[in-house]
């Protein structure tokens, strides 16, 4: 996939088939869409092209605004590369993009800007100044500058009658990391590096490695305990992670993640891994001594290594 940038537009020159969207997660129904969009692209001689964001647009236009997010912007990338279009443009969105009417946008960004002759609507997206015109309205500015444009159909399966990013979201919320994974098509994770912690873990027998997410606002699943896998460097290692307030040590509000990494003793600090979540074995929870704990952990690693 080509990173469409003012030195290799020429790239787009002889037209193309776009779809435009924000993207998250790039999920079943992103997917399925992008199948419809290389379809159509490869039938009419041209290329396929993904109109997308490097930062979520409310986060332009209100500074406060958390988009707990399932994909860094590379994450995104990597993802959008997956699915075999040719190319992908990344838009900054701004206070005076947000102004373009509908039109304006088909004219100046897609039509005029990066060729697009043929340009395929997610049956709900909504574009333009407030999202004030929809996709009847659309078809008639296309027609009147010589793009065709057309409504994809709605994507959804028997198990998920309808499908979004804050599907996903919702999933992760509740701990359900399988039914997350189910709709994105792989499993969800973050990438970060490893910070100093409370060093407390080593003292009970379960060093752990604290993470330090390298998005801020990327979604962090519900508190408690889950089976990962960690990916440092080329190598992929057995895991379980607690994500939480860690009552029993007294941690206060601060939520901390920790990973243990199995049949592993290697110094890892400042190092950058991709925790990748498998399922979840259980919520946080408070005991009443570290022996306890200890026991617990015991049986969450049991648990995880033999399938339980």
């Amino acid at each position: 996939m080509k990173i469409i940038t003012a030195q290799n537009i020429d790239f787009l020159k002889d037209g193309c088939v776009a779809t435009v969207g924000f993207f998250d997660g790039v999920h079943r129904g992103h997917r399925f869409l992008i199948e419809n969009l290389k379809a159509k692209a490869a039938a009419s001689g041209l290329k396929s092209l993904v109109v997308t964001f490097a930062i979520h647009p409310r986060k332009v236009l209100q500074s406060d605004f958390q988009p707990l997010l399932l994909s860094s912007l590379h994450e995104k990338l990597e993802q959008l590369s997956s699915t075999g279009v040719d190319a992908c443009v990344l838009l900054e969105f701004s206070p005076e993009m947000a102004q373009l009417t509908a039109q304006q946008f088909l004219k100046t960004v897609l039509f005029d800007r990066y060729q697009v002759r043929v340009l395929l609507v997610g049956h709900d997206h909504r574009f333009g100044r407030n999202r004030a015109e929809g996709f009847d309205d659309y078809v008639r500015y296309g027609e009147q500058m010589g793009m065709k444009v057309i409504q994809a159909e709605r994507f959804y399966t028997a198990e998920f009658p309808h499908i979004s990013s804050s599907d996903v979201r919702k999933a992760l919320q509740e701990g359900d990391v399988q039914k997350a994974a189910n709709i994105l098509t792989y499993p969800y994770g973050f990438g970060g590096h490893v910070v100093n912690g409370f060093r407390v873990g080593r003292k009970i027998g379960f060093p752990t490695a604290n993470i330090k997410p390298d998005e801020p606002d990327k979604l962090i699943p519900a508190l408690g305990v889950y089976e990962v896998l960690v990916n440092i460097d080329s190598e992929r290692h057995r895991g379980m992670m607690n994500i939480g307030h860690r009552p029993t040590l007294e941690n206060g509000e601060n939520i901390s993640l920790e990973v243990h990494i199995f049949n592993f003793n290697r110094d890892i600090y400042n190092t950058r891994v991709k925790v990748s979540f498998v399922r979840r074995i259980r919520s946080e929870k408070k005991f009443n001594s570290v022996d306890e704990l200890i026991t617990q952990l015991e049986t969450d690693k049991r648990n995880i290594l033999e399938g339980k």
